[in-house]
């Protein structure tokens, strides 16, 4: 192997014009000796050098490069370099990106399942990339693994896999894991039996769940784990499951404060299912217990399902509507939310949003980002909301075609104005054209 490098080194070398090449004898032997040892000391480099750049290579490359030498198939295995792994399954008909292979995965559970302690499987649509991350779950019983995440890199093909297939192979890294401290396992059929064995075997130590879109989760389930994991810190999960209880039980004394609340309100059925309502005096309960708790709100309905919510005073700190949201919701937003942090608006219509917006300025004094698409706002409307918000607005990405010129203000005086009340330079968002 060093003996073939050399002899590239000495080709490409010899090959260059820009290099002056060296006469035979003394000075000749004398370069290729260096050169040889310069080839010599990347096989000696110190064990924790090449486990630091191992580090940073993907796993097929790591691979590749444990082949090279005696030494660095020594770090290949050493225990720290498997604390961190990522699966990436994909088949090849369907994805450009490089799927691990199917040998050095079982190499992997045979050697070091031990030393895994943060996985991730990162798979593309298909269900045989879905059920080959199964497969590797299921065989995962001799681990003790912190943090889990499965993840869809394009349609959520995990629910498409067998459901009592998915439940078994989590359950056996639940039950043989028992130190799980960040789940992510959203778009998957897990359900309210696998929960329950998720909180009899890591009920200590569970401090992040992440499980948006999981129609076979109930409100009981979901509720089962915040009654037993009093350590869990971030949820993420959708509002059908969201109860007045479920809030009450995350505000227990005995309860540590929550950090971060994620909660997606879409639309499975639209115009069939009319959406609950929480108490005031349940979130009222939580922001007591937890005064720091970040409310993230993701919303994907259509105008007319938007009734059930804002007409009270809601804790809501991030606030983002994916689709067309109407007047109306957004004064609410504005009288209602006083907490709120970052709002960002996707989509309204024709109709300008110069009272609403107005109306949350005045409102919500805590917030600092804005971000506004597909609606219209009157260049004076805007350029006034700015200084009512002044410096504190640190994030704000709107639209060209966003603001409306007016008697009073141009599109290119509107740069000009809203960078005086910032105080540093702000140009409106251009939409690229390929």
């Amino acid at each position: 192997m060093k003996r073939n490098s050399l002899s590239i080194v000495n080709k490409i070398v010899q090959s260059s014009p820009a290099v002056k090449q060296p006469k035979l004898g003394f000075y000749s032997s004398l370069n290729q000796t260096h050169m040889y040892t310069v080839l010599l000391d990347w096989g000696s480099l110190p064990h924790h050098v090449v486990l630091r750049i191992f580090q940073y290579l993907p796993l097929i490359d790591r691979a590749q490069a444990s082949s090279v030498c005696r030494r660095w198939n020594e770090v290949f295995h050493i225990p720290d370099l498997w604390r961190k792994l990522e699966f990436e399954l994909n088949q090849s008909a369907t994805s450009y990106f490089k799927s691990t292979h199917p040998d050095l995965i079982q190499q992997i559970i045979k050697k070091h399942a031990a030393h895994l302690q943060y996985v991730s499987f990162k798979v593309d649509s298909s269900t045989e990339s879905a059920e080959a991350a199964c497969d590797i779950l299921s065989q995962l019983v001799n681990c003790s693994i912190q943090t889990l995440g499965l993840i869809s890199t394009a349609n959520p093909s995990f629910m498409n896999v067998s459901k009592s297939h998915f439940v078994s192979a989590l359950t056996v890294v639940f039950v043989n894991s028992k130190s799980l401290s960040s789940i992510k396992i959203e778009d998957t059929p897990v359900d309210d039996p696998s929960l329950k064995i998720l909180v009899a075997n890591n009920s200590d130590t569970l401090r992040l769940l992440k499980m948006s879109s999981c129609p076979y989760v109930s409100s009981d389930g979901i509720l089962c784990v915040a009654d037993h994991c009093q350590g869990l810190r971030e949820l993420a999960l959708n509002y059908y499951i969201l109860s007045d209880e479920l809030l009450l039980a995350l505000s227990r004394e005995t309860h540590v404060n929550l950090e971060h609340l994620r909660i997606d309100v879409v639309s499975e059925n639209p115009g069939k299912i009319k959406f609950h309502s929480i108490k005031k005096q349940s979130w009222d309960a939580l922001i007591k217990h937890s005064p720091g708790v970040n409310v993230v709100m993701y919303f994907f309905l259509y105008e007319e399902e938007f009734e059930t919510f804002f007409k009270e005073e809601s804790p809501v700190t991030h606030l983002y509507f994916g689709q067309s949201v109407s007047k109306a919701i957004l004064g609410r937003v504005g009288l209602n939310c006083p907490r709120l942090i970052e709002l960002v608006v996707c989509a309204n219509g024709l109709q300008t949003l110069d009272n609403e917006l107005t109306c949350i300025a005045e409102h919500c004094k805590n917030l600092t980002a804005l971000g506004l698409s597909e609606c219209e706002v009157s260049c004076s409307v805007f350029i006034e909301f700015v200084r009512l918000c002044g410096r504190k607005l640190t994030q704000l990405s709107v639209m060209e075609e966003v603001l409306i010129p007016d008697d009073d203000y141009s599109l290119d005086k509107v740069h000009t104005e809203v960078s005086k009340y910032l105080g540093r330079t702000w140009f409106p968002d251009v939409m690229p054209l390929w």
